[in-house]
Parts: C-alpha cells; sequence; structure tokens
C-alpha cells in the first residue's frame, strides 16, 4: 500500500497578511520539500472541501455561518487578533478540513496505508464557537468525529507534538471518554492551558509541558513515558497526529530545543502503537513551523517515517 498526501493550491493562497508567521510560504516550504525523489511514491491527491454539516460535527453551527459570511472580497477580518481571513480563506478553510476528513476515508477504507495533510490555515487552537491562534476549524477533531460518525469507529486518539497546546483539541475531546488527547508541549507557551493535572473526568487527556529550553531527551522522554502508553491503554481504532514543527530549536515563537531527527523518532514510535492497536491507520495534519527550512527538514523526516511504515 501506500502514504497519501492530501493538499490543494487554495492552502497557499490563504494569507493573514504581511508579516504574519502563519503565511504561505510554509506550506511553499513543506512542498517542495515533498517534491524531492524521495517522495515520488507518495499518493497525491487534492483535498476536497467539506461539507458545512461535518464541520458542525465539531463547531456550533452559529460560529460556522459567522466564519463563512465574514470571508472578505477583499482586505483581510480579522476572527481574533490572530486569526485573520482574506478573500481565498474560506475555501482553504474548507479543504483543509476537506483534506484530513478524506485522509479519514482512505486509510479506513483500505485505500491507504496512512496519510499526511499537507493544509492550512491550521487548526488545533479552534474550540467549539471561536477562532484561536491562527486557527479556523479544528481539522483533527473534525476528521475524529466523521470517524466516528461516518465508519463507525467508537475510540480516536489524536496526539500533538506542536509546541503549543491544542486547547481547542482538549476543549472538544474532555468530557468524551471515547476521545483521547495527548499533548507535548513548551510550558507558559501561548494559549496558556495543557497542564499535567488535565487529565480529563474519564482519564483520556494526557499533557505534558515541557520547560523552556528543554530538548531531544526531554521531548522522547514525554513521549516513550508518558503519552504513548497512556495510548497503548486507550486502544483506539484510529490516530490522527497533530503535526507542528515548531518545538524545532530553530523556531522563533518558541523556545524548546527538538532536533529534525526527533520528528522522525516520534513518528516511529506513534506508528509502532498504531501497528499493535489499530492495524497502523494514521492520518496526520499539519499544525504550526515558522522557520521554513526546519519545518521543511521537519515535516520531510515525519512523511518518511509515515512510508516507512506503510
Amino acid at each position: 500500500m501506500t502514504t497519501s498526501l492530501f493538499t490543494h493550491p487554495v492552502c497557499i493562497e490563504h494569507d493573514a497578511g504581511a508579516m504574519h508567521p502563519e503565511c504561505p510560504d510554509r506550506l511553499r516550504a513543506v512542498l517542495a520539500a515533498l517534491g524531492d525523489d524521495d517522495f515520488a511514491a507518495l499518493d497525491r491527491r487534492e483535498a476536497p472541501k467539506a461539507d458545512r454539516t461535518v464541520i458542525e460535527l465539531s463547531h456550533d453551527a452559529a460560529y460556522v455561518t459567522q466564519v463563512l459570511e465574514s470571508v472578505p472580497v477583499e482586505g483581510l477580518v480579522y476572527l481574533d487578533p490572530d486569526t485573520a481571513l482574506c478573500p481565498a480563506s474560506g475555501e482553504a478553510a474548507l479543504r483543509a478540513v476537506g483534506a484530513v476528513c478524506a485522509a479519514v476515508d482512505a486509510v479506513i477504507g483500505g485505500d491507504a496505508d496512512n496519510a499526511f495533510c499537507a493544509v492550512r490555515p491550521p487548526g488545533h487552537h479552534a474550540e467549539r464557537d471561536r477562532a484561536m491562534g491562527f486557527c479556523v476549524f479544528n481539522n483533527v477533531a473534525i476528521a475524529a468525529e466523521h470517524a466516528r460518525m461516518a465508519h463507525g469507529l467508537s475510540r480516536v486518539a489524536v496526539v500533538d507534538f506542536d509546541v503549543h497546546h491544542g486547547n481547542g483539541t482538549q476543549h472538544l475531546f474532555y468530557k468524551d471518554r471515547n476521545l483521547f488527547f495527548g499533548s507535548s508541549h513548551q510550558s507558559g507557551a501561548y494559549p496558556g492551558t495543557g497542564g499535567a493535572h488535565e487529565t480529563g473526568p474519564s482519564d483520556s487527556n494526557r499533557n505534558v509541558p515541557l520547560a523552556p529550553g528543554a530538548g531531544s531527551r526531554e521531548f522522547r522522554h514525554a513521549w516513550e513515558g508518558t503519552i504513548l502508553p497512556a495510548v497503548v491503554t486507550f486502544a483506539p481504532e484510529l490516530i490522527i497526529i497533530s503535526a507542528g514543527f515548531d518545538a524545532h530549536a530553530r523556531d522563533p515563537l518558541a523556545n524548546l530545543e527538538v532536533q529534525t531527527e526527533d520528528y522522525g523518532w516520534v513518528t516511529d514510535r506513534i506508528m509502532d502503537v498504531a501497528d499493535n492497536c489499530c492495524h497502523g491507520r494514521v492520518v496526520s495534519s499539519l499544525e504550526g513551523g515558522y522557520d521554513l527550512q526546519a519545518l521543511a527538514e521537519s515535516a520531510a523526516c515525519h512523511v518518511r517515517a509515515l512510508m516507512r511504515a506503510a
């Protein structure tokens, strides 16, 4: 079988303005890296538009309406101080959700072993009724609900190695015993959530805050010692990855010292767990990463690991 890559050109056109760190060049850099000969075997697919009824699996209908009606004809409209829409942003957001849901369909349906969604805007900060931190719709949370509603899965896990805590995913999952969320992130960084004590009423939430300056050793210990054992205990039928690469030592928005090869290592470990828990069914979606070289190299390392497991 194979690893599928879901993306769409309109995801590059989403532009939050000059000097905004979540810029179109991020996706250009990732796609350029995945254009190398090493990735010739990728099954490349166009991300479809998601129907709003799918988005409403995780977001309030009024919020979805607010977002779609806020898309400007020209210029920018701000959903929060960090999250802006341009004329292309509505379609980009719909295709970002559509990519992750289509990837779930492909993996569960047996058309792909695993998948990576190279899309933007990112999603893991978006809560049920509000945009946050560059994120419009929570792509991975919606895809988890889609897996349950469209494919009859009972238990889905989302794991998140972005340097910023996925508060939106935790917010949407926290009270549901059949949804697991696990995250490593920098302690004290935006948005300030994700304490280790936040385990949820059903013990299906795991956070490992890492102190500023923490590097490979602490990152690997967080995953091998806490997050992945909890995933094994949870026994998901599908694992979805919020793949942010901004814990990298070169990233300008945070202060961890994770190295490029750590992203290959953690992906290998996630795939090992998936092989044992859920027949290797893994879908990954791009979140953060703001040093273009580090982002491109780390995403390539991540996708190589997905391909090794296919």
